[in-house]
């Protein structure tokens, strides 16, 4: 109900995921619940869901339906979470705003004269309206920090090969061979960021796709990070 409000308002939610009420269904009857159980995720366009169209913001992809979902989309339902949607895009998404022929202009909740960023930009525009609390954007050169700095939310661009991107986007692994697009989490907190890589740096997830190094997330790493944190206090 929060997306679709959102949504009304700022154009960012191009499709909404069917079957996740069957899939809420069936983690009630999981004896193991998941790092991410019962926690509804918004997905960028682009990323592979099965019986879902990856546009690209482009009329040429329409017709290909994806039979079967991305690795990451794989690997957050196995722990627990729920993809519901999936978000607005730039057309072939180098650009940084977020608008294309097909769904038209997103905008920025915050001001409806300003644009969410992009090329993560529905994702910006309906965490930031409260219509997600936690989803996935990409980010080769900005995609999914400018759209977390312009809605005023927290957002990850992991190294690159940290987290599967297989299969990635309709329009190719990536745009600038120079630079390794990745894919990574936005949300309105840090702690929010770090229990979805904790989530997805699995062994699910290194089974599935081979080339991703098998090194889990060091929560010690990021309390170091931290100048507030009772680990780093205590190492000072």
């Amino acid at each position: 109900g929060e997306a679709l409000e959102v949504t009304r308002e700022v154009n960012c939610v191009i499709d909404f995921i069917h079957g996740c009420e069957d899939q809420l269904q069936k983690l009630k009857k999981q004896k193991e619940k998941g790092l991410l159980y019962g926690i509804p995720i918004s997905i960028k366009d682009h990323i592979n869901c099965k019986g879902h169209v990856s546009s690209g913001g482009m009329v040429k992809f329409l017709g290909q339906v994806k039979e079967e979902d991305s690795v990451i989309v794989q690997v957050l339902k196995s722990q627990g979470a729920i993809p519901f949607v999936k978000t607005n895009i730039p057309q072939t998404m180098i650009n940084y705003d977020c608008s294309n022929l097909i769904f038209g202009q997103t905008l920025n909740p915050l001001n409806h004269q300003k644009s969410p960023g992009g090329s993560s930009g529905g994702e910006g525009a309906l965490i930031a309206g409260g219509g997600s609390i936690l989803g996935i954007g990409s980010d080769v050169a900005g995609s999914i920090r400018l759209p977390s700095s312009f809605c005023g939310l927290c957002g990850l661009k992991p190294t690159g090969n940290r987290i599967s991107t297989s299969p990635y986007a309709c329009s190719g692994r990536t745009f600038v061979l120079a630079v390794t697009g990745t894919l990574g989490p936005m949300a309105r907190d840090v702690d929010s960021l770090a229990l979805c890589m904790k989530a997805l740096l699995c062994d699910e997830m290194f089974q599935l796709d081979p080339t991703v190094p098998p090194i889990p997330f060091d929560e010690e790493v990021r309390l170091r990070g931290n100048p507030m944190s009772p680990f780093a206090q205590q190492q000072s």
